[in-house]
């Protein structure tokens, strides 16, 4: 469990479901680890900021938060006219969710990257007054120019780096394709980016791109959805800027030590949506790795682990795994902090009945992580022109999402295909289909429902 001395500040926990029964010759090892953070909030009845050390967070001092606004500013987002006055409204809506001492700026966004708020190449500090500065200054944006997102995010991450908080957040509105640059320069500044601070990607009518969207919001640790009406902008920026605020604790890593002749075969994030983690492990000391959360407020998020044990024979048992939650040190203290743990066991028996029980928790999310991937493949037939195999694919996504109950993606897949009989996955592809309702579905196809416990 968190050694945080403070009732205010998150307690973090670790569940571990498993079967731990192999036969056999069996070798992988499959847990959903689930983690809760709970009793963040307040001290006294003055908000805990976002942030700050894990010293300053012991020692109850308010820690800090920063957040930047890049809005996009490019020709098209006069076409209509609305869109630019919605996306202003919906970036002031935004500032006035903003706690009163948050460092932030607003960035106008086209073929370069503009600090319009403050203007100095520093963040302002929220106060009544910065906030109505900086809704001035974003009602004179007026739309004119290309886009190349990549020099977007190098601002908002210079401006976050020169502020001395740890929640780093940042909020992207787009409605065009990053035609401006080339994929290797967004690719190059979203590593540069990466794990300095998180970010919300959110596309704005239907002429953007999904996979560059999402493609932000993965490797930015964000989340990323489609506002197909720009009149919804508002209340869109006001829940992304309430859960930024309500963000406690920043970088928690998720830790796992393997034992000698251990091979981890995959680690991902499987709720609230579907992220993969395996290639971004970082080596921390001997036989173990990092994999990295972002930042929590009072949430739960649930994680697939699985690893390959070496062959063992019948009674024997072994520790498959260690997973602990780790909180990296403060700048003068090299002693990074554990929040909790959890272990994954590897026991072989000849109980054919205990051996080839699916938890049931594995099973849930094993499908969940099938649903979004035969989403993606079937929509990516159907736009190269193969329909049995868009039909094929999107049958059996109805019949995953109506199996988990996910009645939200079963909802979505209805607007793309007709619904013969949702249980044997039986559809027909809709012969017209309204392109948000296409991009909805893409955007959000790896959106997850938590199991029933």
């Amino acid at each position: 469990m968190a050694n945080f001395s403070k009732s205010s500040v998150p307690q973090f926990s670790v569940e571990v479901y498993q079967n731990e029964f192999l036969p056999e010759g069996g070798r992988d090892v499959n847990a959903i680890i689930t983690v809760t953070s709970t009793g963040g909030g307040t001290t006294g009845g003055v908000p805990l900021a976002d942030g700050a050390p894990a010293a300053a967070r012991v020692a109850g001092r308010a820690p800090g938060a920063a957040v930047v606004l890049m809005v996009d500013c490019s020709g098209s987002m006069d076409y209509p006219p609305t869109k630019m006055r919605n996306a202003r409204d919906a970036t002031a809506a935004a500032v006035d969710t903003l706690r009163d001492g948050t460092r932030f700026a607003v960035v106008a966004g086209t073929h370069t990257a503009k600090d319009v708020y403050p203007g100095n190449g520093q963040l302002a500090t929220a106060t009544p007054g910065t906030k109505a500065q900086a809704k001035e200054a974003l009602r004179r944006l007026s739309a004119g120019g290309g886009t190349a997102i990549g020099t977007w995010l190098r601002l908002a991450d210079r401006l976050l780096g020169a502020s001395e908080v740890d929640i780093r957040h940042g909020i992207l509105l787009t409605d065009g394709r990053n035609e401006h640059e080339s994929p290797e320069d967004l690719r190059a500044a979203l590593d540069s980016c990466a794990g300095r601070f998180t970010c919300d990607a959110r596309g704005v009518g239907t002429d953007w791109e999904v996979k560059e969207v999402t493609a932000i919001a993965s490797a930015l640790l964000g989340t990323a959805d489609i506002v197909a009406d720009p009149a919804g902008l508002a209340a869109d920026f006001t829940r992304m800027m309430e859960n930024a605020m309500g963000k406690e604790v920043a970088d928690v890593a998720l830790r796992l030590w393997t034992p000698v002749g251990v091979e981890i075969v995959f680690v991902k994030q499987v709720a609230p949506a579907v992220a993969e983690l395996t290639g971004r492990r970082t080596v921390a000391g001997p036989r173990a790795g990092d994999y990295p959360t972002g930042s929590w407020g009072d949430e739960s998020r649930d994680y697939h682990v699985c690893v390959r044990v070496p062959e063992a024979g019948i009674g024997q048992e072994m520790l498959a795994a260690r997973v602990s939650l780790i909180l990296p040190p403060p700048p003068d203290d090299g002693v990074p902090q554990t929040l909790s743990q959890g272990l994954v066991r590897a026991v072989w028996t000849d109980d054919t009945a205990a051996s080839t029980s699916i938890n049931p928790q594995v099973a849930h999310y094993t499908g969940q992580a099938e649903l979004a991937q035969v989403i993606q493949q079937g929509l990516d037939a159907r736009k190269s022109g193969d329909f049995g195999g868009a039909t094929a694919k999107l049958g059996r996504a109805v019949q995953l999402a109506s199996a988990s109950g996910n009645a939200d993606t079963a909802k979505l897949l209805s607007k793309v295909v007709d619904v013969v009989d949702a249980a044997t996955g039986t559809v027909r592809l809709k012969a017209r289909v309204a392109e948000a309702d296409e991009m909805t579905l893409e955007t959000r196809s790896t959106k997850t429902v938590r199991v029933k416990k």
